[in-house]
């Protein structure tokens, strides 16, 4: 019953996270989050402004679901915040129905989320297939450099409704490219390419590259965008307030809703999963989905955006040395004074700065190691998956895109498990009797059926041609022991061919039943029908009682 209440759960979490913790533990995890914070803060101003909204806005992202869902999440490890998988999808949204579209979108995303950790359904994560996964991860990459295009050129072209018309749009060249904004873009970006990575560990090349970037800008008086006033607040003037819900479009915002929950659960319990393989802390997947949702309900009235656990900030803080959660408490601190202290200072930082590091870090999203054994390996299946998704991805939304993906390998699955084999075997006394079994008849006329594969609505019309004529033989053993599942028309089928075969006057029976299968069987009437000394644990069993049922019927014809 514990398990099922959140605030129980919570404390259990709490108690074997922090068992053992002592001074030493916490200047780790002081150290780790100043770290974090560095990585956290270019990445937070960078996702706020590609998210459609502002600077601002991710930075008190950033801080908030730092404390917030840090606190409350189902693992020690993990660091929330704007991502750039989410702002993907919410670029789209803002273009379409503003900041308040993202607000609301954002507040009934986290309500989802909330029930799907009350209802343990993070499981559902784990029926996405790895291609899918990696396809539209590689799709969100492509929206993440599209979007960046502006900031780097230093232009603002028109919205688009999609990644694609965006590229349109570029290619008719209707625009002038600011020479300064994009040799500072292109400086940060050589800047992260080169920083050693044993150095990023201690300070990270894309806050090198925001600072060098944003020193260079004022010393030489560049005249590019920059980011613009970041109030010294976690109170936004522009924040979700009921008198600003767009309730005439309310009904148009569950779909965006949808794909911010789907994309909060899934790169929540995937951070998990990998940080878990790194550190062995085991993710209570409902607890960090009620996190994320309680995290994304109070945030839009802060003014900020979704935000999701983020993978790459996860990491940093194994790495650094964080034990517990206030790793992530420490690293929404020192995002906070930052923003009380150098909220003018940061003002300053060119768009194309934070383009430089989105181009970077949209490169660096893609897996690539998934990528190259998807092909490596030439599976069709995977790689048209991984294709579809990632298309589908760019042109449509991620709810549509995980949807098709998903679809698509369903019926790559229904199609391959349709490939049952039915194969004959006759079975010799002889052979039976050198084999060491007791043979009493001389009869031969039996016949063994061998079905390898499930028996299911798919593979239905392969198993009445397989067993459509079994002529010469007077018994028939049908062997499922390779049989792993059945349906309502796979037990149709067997039953039709039983049927058929007794109605010729031959005798049949079963071998080798899984539980599961044997329990279908027993629930369709299938085994009462056929009798219970029809079923045998083998075939071998089924054929030594087929030969002693021979040899009393030849006695007992004797004796008459």
């Amino acid at each position: 019953m514990k398990n099922r209440i959140p605030d129980l759960r919570l404390m259990r979490v709490w108690r074997d996270e922090f068992r053992g913790y002592d001074l030493g533990k916490l200047r780790n995890d002081l150290l780790a989050g100043i770290t974090v914070a560095a990585v956290a803060l270019p990445l937070a101003l960078a996702f706020g402004v590609a998210s459609g909204a502002t600077a601002a806005a991710g930075l008190v992202t950033a801080i908030l679901a730092g404390l917030l869902i840090g606190g409350l999440g189902g693992a020690p490890h993990q660091i929330s915040g704007p991502t750039g998988a989410m702002s993907a999808v919410l670029i789209v949204l803002a273009s379409r129905y503003g900041l308040e579209g993202v607000w609301v979108a954002c507040l009934i995303g986290g309500v989802l989320l909330v029930l799907m950790g009350l209802f343990h359904l993070g499981q559902i994560v784990n029926f996405i297939p790895a291609a899918v996964i990696t396809g539209f991860t590689s799709g969100i990459s492509v929206i993440i450099f599209v979007g960046q295009i502006d900031n780097l050129l230093g232009v603002q072209t028109p919205a688009a409704e999609n990644t694609l018309l965006k590229l349109i749009q570029y290619a008719r060249l209707d625009y002038v490219p600011n020479p300064a904004a994009l040799g500072l873009g292109l400086l940060v970006i050589l800047i992260m390419v080169l920083w050693p990575k044993h150095w990023n560990a201690r300070f990270p090349g894309s806050l090198l590259g925001l600072v060098v970037a944003t020193v260079t800008s004022m010393v030489l008086e560049l005249d590019v965008p920059v980011i613009g006033n970041i109030p010294q607040t976690l109170w936004l003037d522009d924040r979700l307030a009921v008198a600003r819900i767009p309730w005439d479009h309310l009904g148009e915002l569950i779909a965006p809703a949808l794909s911010i929950a789907a994309l909060g659960a899934i790169e929540s319990l995937l951070c998990g999963a990998v940080i878990g393989r790194q550190t062995g802390a085991k993710l209570d997947a409902s607890q960090e989905l009620i996190a994320q949702g309680v995290g994304n309900i109070f945030i839009p009235f802060f003014g900020g955006v979704p935000a999701t656990a983020a993978i790459a900030r996860s990491s940093v803080a194994v790495r650094s040395g964080g034990a517990t959660r206030l790793t992530s408490v420490t690293h929404a601190a020192v995002l906070l004074l930052a923003a009380l202290l150098f909220a003018p200072t940061l003002s300053r930082v060119p768009l194309a700065a934070l383009g430089g590091v989105l181009a970077v870090t949209a490169w660096r999203t893609n897996d690539w190691a998934e990528i190259r054994d998807i092909f490596r390996h030439g599976f069709k299946s995977a790689i048209s998956t991984f294709a579809i998704t990632l298309v589908a991805t760019v042109l449509l939304d991620l709810t549509q895109a995980i949807i098709l993906g998903v679809g698509l390998s369903a019926l790559i699955f229904v199609f391959q498990s349709s490939q049952t084999e039915v194969t004959y075997a006759p079975v010799s006394v002889d052979k039976m009797r050198k084999a060491g079994y007791e043979m009493r008849h001389q009869g031969d006329r039996i016949l063994v059926v061998y079905i390898v594969g499930p028996v299911f609505f798919g593979t239905v019309s392969t198993l009445n041609g397989a067993l459509a004529k079994l002529d010469g033989y007077e018994d028939v053993v049908i062997s499922l022991r390779a049989v792993p599942l059945v349906d309502t028309s796979g037990i149709s089928a067997l039953a039709d061919v039983i049927d058929r075969l007794e109605g010729r006057g031959r005798r049949v029976y079963l071998s080798g039943l899984t539980r599961p299968v044997r329990s279908y069987l027993e629930r369709a009437g299938v085994i009462q029908r056929l009798g219970a000394d029809r079923v045998y644990w083998s075939a071998d069993q089924a054929i030594v009682a087929i030969d002693h049922y021979r040899a009393a019927l030849a006695g007992q014809a004797q004796m008459g």
